[in-house]
Protein backbone atom coordinates (compact mmCIF):
# COMPACT_ATOMS: atom_id res chain seq x y z
CA UNK A 1 0.00 0.00 0.00
CA UNK A 2 2.39 2.77 1.28
CA UNK A 3 5.87 3.14 2.96
CA UNK A 4 5.83 4.13 6.34
CA UNK A 5 8.49 5.22 9.56
CA UNK A 6 7.39 4.57 12.56
CA UNK A 7 6.45 0.52 12.00
CA UNK A 8 7.14 -0.84 15.14
CA UNK A 9 5.57 1.24 17.56
CA UNK A 10 1.81 0.78 16.41
CA UNK A 11 2.47 -2.93 17.06
CA UNK A 12 3.71 -5.14 20.00
CA UNK A 13 4.19 -8.82 20.27
CA UNK A 14 4.63 -10.95 23.06
CA UNK A 15 5.72 -14.38 23.14
CA UNK A 16 3.42 -16.59 25.85
CA UNK A 17 4.51 -19.99 26.90
CA UNK A 18 1.57 -22.77 25.89
CA UNK A 19 3.10 -24.54 29.51
CA UNK A 20 4.34 -23.07 32.66
CA UNK A 21 8.02 -24.07 34.28
CA UNK A 22 8.14 -25.56 37.31
CA UNK A 23 8.74 -23.47 40.68
CA UNK A 24 12.09 -22.57 41.62
CA UNK A 25 13.56 -25.46 44.03
CA UNK A 26 14.30 -29.11 43.80
CA UNK A 27 12.82 -30.21 40.13
CA UNK A 28 9.48 -31.38 40.79
CA UNK A 29 8.65 -35.17 39.51
CA UNK A 30 7.65 -35.51 35.91
CA UNK A 31 4.62 -37.95 34.59
CA UNK A 32 4.87 -39.92 31.47
CA UNK A 33 2.62 -37.40 30.14
CA UNK A 34 5.07 -34.50 30.99
CA UNK A 35 7.97 -35.82 29.01
CA UNK A 36 6.25 -37.25 25.79
CA UNK A 37 4.86 -33.28 25.66
CA UNK A 38 8.45 -32.28 26.67
CA UNK A 39 8.82 -31.12 22.64
CA UNK A 40 5.77 -28.79 23.12
CA UNK A 41 7.10 -27.45 26.23
CA UNK A 42 8.43 -24.51 24.83
CA UNK A 43 6.35 -23.95 22.26
CA UNK A 44 5.46 -20.33 22.24
CA UNK A 45 2.16 -18.58 20.99
CA UNK A 46 2.89 -14.96 19.21
CA UNK A 47 0.37 -12.52 20.55
CA UNK A 48 -0.26 -8.83 18.66
CA UNK A 49 -2.42 -6.14 19.88
CA UNK A 50 -2.80 -3.83 17.08
CA UNK A 51 -4.16 0.02 16.77
CA UNK A 52 -4.60 1.28 12.95
CA UNK A 53 -3.55 4.47 12.35
CA UNK A 54 -3.44 6.81 9.34
CA UNK A 55 -0.62 8.44 7.45
CA UNK A 56 -0.71 11.59 8.99
CA UNK A 57 0.16 9.47 11.92
CA UNK A 58 3.50 9.37 10.71
CA UNK A 59 3.68 12.74 9.31
CA UNK A 60 2.91 11.30 5.64
CA UNK A 61 0.49 13.22 3.42
CA UNK A 62 -2.75 11.21 2.80
CA UNK A 63 -1.90 8.93 -0.28
CA UNK A 64 -5.95 8.08 -1.36
CA UNK A 65 -8.05 10.94 -0.98
CA UNK A 66 -7.80 14.71 -2.15
CA UNK A 67 -9.28 17.95 -1.34
CA UNK A 68 -9.37 21.52 -2.70
CA UNK A 69 -7.67 24.22 -1.20
CA UNK A 70 -9.15 26.43 -3.15
CA UNK A 71 -13.34 25.99 -3.39
CA UNK A 72 -14.10 26.15 -7.07
CA UNK A 73 -10.36 26.05 -8.62
CA UNK A 74 -11.08 22.29 -9.79
CA UNK A 75 -7.67 21.36 -8.05
CA UNK A 76 -7.20 18.83 -5.53
CA UNK A 77 -4.57 18.37 -2.69
CA UNK A 78 -3.56 15.50 -0.45
CA UNK A 79 -4.50 15.86 2.86
CA UNK A 80 -1.37 16.61 5.40
CA UNK A 81 -0.89 17.20 9.09
CA UNK A 82 -0.89 20.68 8.71
CA UNK A 83 -4.70 20.37 6.67
CA UNK A 84 -6.74 22.38 9.56
CA UNK A 85 -10.56 22.16 7.26
CA UNK A 86 -12.09 19.02 8.31
CA UNK A 87 -15.29 20.32 7.09
CA UNK A 88 -13.62 20.20 3.48
CA UNK A 89 -15.22 17.97 0.92
CA UNK A 90 -13.37 15.10 -0.04
CA UNK A 91 -12.62 14.13 -4.17
CA UNK A 92 -11.21 11.61 -6.10
CA UNK A 93 -8.76 13.08 -8.40
CA UNK A 94 -9.96 12.94 -12.19
CA UNK A 95 -6.70 11.31 -13.62
CA UNK A 96 -4.91 7.97 -11.45
CA UNK A 97 -2.16 8.75 -8.51
CA UNK A 98 0.40 6.87 -7.39
CA UNK A 99 1.21 6.20 -4.02
CA UNK A 100 4.84 8.19 -3.22
CA UNK A 101 4.39 8.12 0.82
CA UNK A 102 8.25 9.36 1.03
CA UNK A 103 8.09 12.73 -0.91
CA UNK A 104 6.18 14.22 1.57
CA UNK A 105 6.09 17.24 -0.60
CA UNK A 106 4.37 15.60 -3.21
CA UNK A 107 0.55 16.61 -2.42
CA UNK A 108 -0.36 18.46 -5.62
CA UNK A 109 -2.29 20.24 -7.39
CA UNK A 110 -4.25 17.45 -9.55
CA UNK A 111 -7.39 17.88 -11.70
CA UNK A 112 -10.54 17.24 -9.27
CA UNK A 113 -12.49 13.86 -10.33
CA UNK A 114 -15.71 12.90 -8.53
CA UNK A 115 -17.05 13.59 -4.98
CA UNK A 116 -16.76 11.01 -2.67
CA UNK A 117 -19.61 11.62 -0.01
CA UNK A 118 -17.76 12.16 2.96
CA UNK A 119 -15.59 15.56 4.46
CA UNK A 120 -12.00 15.31 5.72
CA UNK A 121 -13.15 15.34 9.38
CA UNK A 122 -15.29 12.04 8.93
CA UNK A 123 -12.07 10.66 6.93
CA UNK A 124 -9.85 10.87 9.98
CA UNK A 125 -12.84 9.88 12.81
CA UNK A 126 -11.95 6.18 11.86
CA UNK A 127 -10.59 3.98 14.61
CA UNK A 128 -9.53 0.08 14.22
CA UNK A 129 -8.51 -1.68 16.79
CA UNK A 130 -8.07 -5.38 17.79
CA UNK A 131 -5.35 -8.83 18.04
CA UNK A 132 -3.97 -10.59 16.07
CA UNK A 133 -2.52 -14.30 17.65
CA UNK A 134 -0.51 -17.39 15.97
CA UNK A 135 -0.48 -20.86 17.33
CA UNK A 136 0.54 -23.74 15.79
CA UNK A 137 1.01 -22.60 12.31
CA UNK A 138 -2.56 -21.01 12.48
CA UNK A 139 -3.63 -17.13 13.29
CA UNK A 140 -6.79 -15.32 14.14
CA UNK A 141 -7.27 -11.63 12.93
CA UNK A 142 -10.25 -9.77 15.51
CA UNK A 143 -10.08 -6.31 14.48
CA UNK A 144 -12.97 -4.15 15.25
CA UNK A 145 -13.53 -0.69 13.63
CA UNK A 146 -15.49 2.58 14.36
CA UNK A 147 -16.62 5.55 12.19
CA UNK A 148 -16.10 4.05 8.32
CA UNK A 149 -17.29 5.25 5.85
CA UNK A 150 -21.12 4.49 6.14
CA UNK A 151 -22.41 0.86 4.81
CA UNK A 152 -19.11 0.99 2.51
CA UNK A 153 -17.44 -1.97 0.86
CA UNK A 154 -13.33 -2.27 2.24
CA UNK A 155 -10.96 -4.80 1.85
CA UNK A 156 -8.10 -6.04 3.91
CA UNK A 157 -5.02 -6.43 2.70
CA UNK A 158 -1.51 -8.04 3.62
CA UNK A 159 1.67 -6.04 2.08
CA UNK A 160 5.30 -5.73 2.09
CA UNK A 161 7.76 -2.84 1.06
CA UNK A 162 11.54 -3.63 1.32
CA UNK A 163 13.35 -1.25 3.97
CA UNK A 164 15.40 0.57 3.90
CA UNK A 165 13.07 1.83 0.77
CA UNK A 166 14.31 1.89 -2.32
CA UNK A 167 15.20 5.53 -4.28
CA UNK A 168 12.64 6.27 -5.96
CA UNK A 169 10.03 4.34 -4.19
CA UNK A 170 8.83 1.20 -6.42
CA UNK A 171 5.53 0.09 -4.46
CA UNK A 172 4.34 -2.69 -2.72
CA UNK A 173 3.40 -6.03 -2.83
CA UNK A 174 -0.11 -6.48 -1.78
CA UNK A 175 -2.12 -9.36 -1.11
CA UNK A 176 -5.88 -10.11 -0.22
CA UNK A 177 -5.94 -11.16 3.29
CA UNK A 178 -6.71 -15.34 3.76
CA UNK A 179 -7.25 -16.59 0.38
CA UNK A 180 -5.45 -15.48 -2.80
CA UNK A 181 -8.59 -14.83 -5.16
CA UNK A 182 -9.02 -12.13 -2.80
CA UNK A 183 -12.78 -13.85 -2.21
CA UNK A 184 -12.02 -13.66 2.05
CA UNK A 185 -11.24 -9.75 2.95
CA UNK A 186 -13.89 -8.19 1.88
CA UNK A 187 -16.05 -6.66 4.56
CA UNK A 188 -18.69 -4.19 4.91
CA UNK A 189 -19.50 -1.35 6.99
CA UNK A 190 -22.90 -0.57 8.36
CA UNK A 191 -24.97 2.23 8.64
CA UNK A 192 -22.99 3.82 11.50
CA UNK A 193 -20.01 3.15 10.20
CA UNK A 194 -18.66 -0.12 12.60
CA UNK A 195 -17.72 -3.11 11.00
CA UNK A 196 -15.59 -6.21 12.77
CA UNK A 197 -13.12 -8.34 10.83
CA UNK A 198 -12.54 -12.15 12.43
CA UNK A 199 -10.45 -14.73 9.82
CA UNK A 200 -8.62 -17.72 10.38
CA UNK A 201 -5.90 -17.81 8.32
CA UNK A 202 -3.37 -20.54 7.68
CA UNK A 203 -0.35 -20.48 7.67
CA UNK A 204 0.02 -17.51 9.98
CA UNK A 205 0.75 -13.99 8.63
CA UNK A 206 4.29 -13.45 7.32
CA UNK A 207 5.65 -10.63 9.71
CA UNK A 208 8.79 -8.04 9.25
CA UNK A 209 12.18 -9.41 8.47
CA UNK A 210 15.49 -7.66 8.20
CA UNK A 211 14.72 -6.53 4.54
CA UNK A 212 10.91 -5.94 4.33
CA UNK A 213 8.34 -4.40 6.40
CA UNK A 214 4.85 -6.13 6.41
CA UNK A 215 1.80 -4.43 7.15
CA UNK A 216 -1.99 -4.82 7.44
CA UNK A 217 -4.20 -1.88 5.72
CA UNK A 218 -7.82 -1.86 4.85
CA UNK A 219 -9.05 -0.44 1.84
CA UNK A 220 -12.52 1.63 1.01
CA UNK A 221 -13.99 0.85 -2.63
CA UNK A 222 -15.61 4.32 -3.47
CA UNK A 223 -16.90 2.77 -5.96
CA UNK A 224 -18.50 -0.17 -3.95
CA UNK A 225 -16.67 -3.00 -5.60
CA UNK A 226 -13.94 -4.96 -5.09
CA UNK A 227 -11.45 -6.70 -7.78
CA UNK A 228 -10.58 -10.03 -6.37
CA UNK A 229 -6.55 -10.51 -6.32
CA UNK A 230 -5.52 -7.00 -7.09
CA UNK A 231 -6.53 -3.70 -5.21
CA UNK A 232 -8.11 -2.01 -7.64
CA UNK A 233 -7.39 1.53 -8.91
CA UNK A 234 -5.54 3.58 -6.25
CA UNK A 235 -7.09 7.13 -5.75
CA UNK A 236 -9.25 7.30 -8.25
CA UNK A 237 -11.32 3.81 -6.68
CA UNK A 238 -9.34 2.25 -3.59
CA UNK A 239 -8.68 4.40 -1.03
CA UNK A 240 -6.61 2.79 1.60
CA UNK A 241 -7.82 3.98 5.01
CA UNK A 242 -6.22 2.70 7.93
CA UNK A 243 -3.57 0.71 8.36
CA UNK A 244 -1.36 -1.27 11.02
CA UNK A 245 2.94 -2.23 10.83
CA UNK A 246 3.40 -5.86 11.63
CA UNK A 247 6.74 -6.24 14.11
CA UNK A 248 9.90 -8.45 13.31
CA UNK A 249 9.22 -12.15 13.44
CA UNK A 250 10.72 -13.88 16.76
CA UNK A 251 13.95 -14.15 16.66
CA UNK A 252 15.38 -11.30 14.56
Amino acid sequence: MTSRFLWSLAATAALLPVAATAESGSPAPQTAQQVAAKDTVFDVKEYMSLTFIFHIDEELAEQDVFYEKVPGSGEVWRPNGATRNMDAPLYAPAVPVDHTPLQTDNIGPWPKGKPLGITLGQWFAAKGQGTYTCENGKGLLDVSFESLVPNGVYTMWHDFFVWPPTEPFIGTYDLPFGARDGSENVFVADASGDARFKKAITPCLQLSGEQLIAELAIAWHSDGRTYGHEPGEFSTRTHVHLYVPLPKRTGL
